[in-house]
């Protein structure tokens, strides 16, 4: 069954297009890269974990059809997301309220534990259903005829996972190269506080008045 889905064309072709969706920077990947310069590789990495298994957790949605009763339910819809929106917007309102932290100039930002930045990440992903709403659209075009269709959607949306989890994983690290020289000049420390809680707060809007569109 996932012997045969994984010779077929449309299997490479998924691929290709699974690369291309996880390496396009969407609200997953602003949140990772936005974790990583303001404190560090490892929230970074965490944050990724925490992602990749709320996509998880989404592409199951999708595959046991929860995803349609969001997409026909417009009721349902709005309040998932605005849940998600005013989730994104507190963790802003946090960051803006914790006092910096006195730190060398080469040091980042210390993370709070990896336990409560993998769950915020985890949350973040988990309540976007948009993600859901994308792999109920994706999924489905690369299903091989005559399987079973369950078992070939949740094979497909762990895939996608994977993959988005190791370029998003890319990401930290490219970031986490940068931050340093980022942090060593004297004027972005007093700012880097606003500029992560406004990352988040412009998150929490950009999903509360986009259009309903699937998208990572």
């Amino acid at each position: 069954m996932i012997g045969s889905l994984l010779v077929s064309p449309q299997f490479a072709t998924f691929l290709i297009a699974s690369l291309v969706l996880a390496i396009t920077p969407g609200p997953g990947v602003i949140y990772i890269l936005t974790r990583t310069l303001i404190q560090g590789r490892r929230a970074g990495l965490a944050s990724v974990c925490g992602i990749a298994l709320g996509n998880l957790a989404n592409a199951a949605v999708a595959a046991l059809g929860l995803a349609v009763v969001i997409s026909s339910s417009a009721a349902a819809f709005a309040l998932v997301k605005f849940f998600g929106a005013a989730y994104l917007v507190f963790l802003g309102v946090q960051t803006l309220r914790s006092a910096p932290a006195a730190q060398s100039d080469a040091a980042p930002v210390p993370p709070r534990s990896a336990g409560r930045l993998f769950r915020a990440a985890f949350l973040v992903a988990l309540l976007n259903p948009k993600t859901a709403l994308f792999f109920a659209a994706l999924l489905p075009q690369f299903i091989y005829p005559g399987a079973a269709p369950l078992a070939q959607t949740l094979f497909l949306g762990g895939v996608f996972v994977v993959i988005a989890l190791c370029t998003d994983t890319v990401y930290v690290f490219v970031a986490a190269s940068l931050a340093g020289g980022i942090r060593r000049r004297s004027r972005w420390r007093p700012y880097g506080r606003y500029v992560s809680a406004g990352t988040f707060m412009g998150l929490g809007i950009y999903a509360a008045l986009s259009s309903s569109r699937a998208g990572r």
